[in-house]
C-alpha cells in the first residue's frame, strides 16, 4: 500500500492566490467605495444658496446660507413664516437637479 504524504509547499503557493483575492477586493470593493465616497464629500462641499438638499434624515430644503461647516435650510413656508433649520453639512444626503424632487437617489 502506497501512502501519499503532503509536501511542504513553499511560502509563494500561500501567497499567491492571497495576493490575487486581495486585488480582486480591491478593485471590486475598495476603489469604487473610496471613488464614491470622494464624489460624495467633494458634493457637499460645493453645496451653496439656492441648492435644493435632502438631509441624511430625509427632510427636503432649500440652502439659504452656508458658512463653514454649518448649512441653513428652508424646509417650509407656512403662513408666510419661513421655517428654517441649520445643520451639519456632513448631514447632507444628495443635491436634488431641477425636476428630480425626490425621485433620485
Amino acid at each position: 500500500m502506497i501512502w501519499l504524504q503532503a509536501q511542504p509547499g513553499s511560502p509563494l503557493d500561500f501567497l499567491v492566490p492571497m495576493a490575487a483575492i486581495f486585488l480582486i477586493f480591491y478593485f471590486l470593493l475598495i476603489r469604487p467605495q473610496q471613488k464614491q465616497q470622494k464624489e460624495h464629500e467633494e458634493m457637499r462641499s460645493s453645496v451653496s444658496r439656492g441648492d435644493k438638499v435632502v438631509t441624511t434624515g430625509g427632510i427636503h430644503g432649500t440652502v439659504t446660507g452656508a458658512e463653514g461647516e454649518v448649512v441653513t435650510l428652508e424646509i417650509a413656508n407656512v403662513e408666510g413664516k419661513r421655517i428654517r433649520v441649520k445643520l451639519d453639512r456632513t448631514r447632507i444626503d444628495r443635491r436634488l437637479s431641477d425636476g428630480d424632487e425626490g425621485n433620485k437617489k
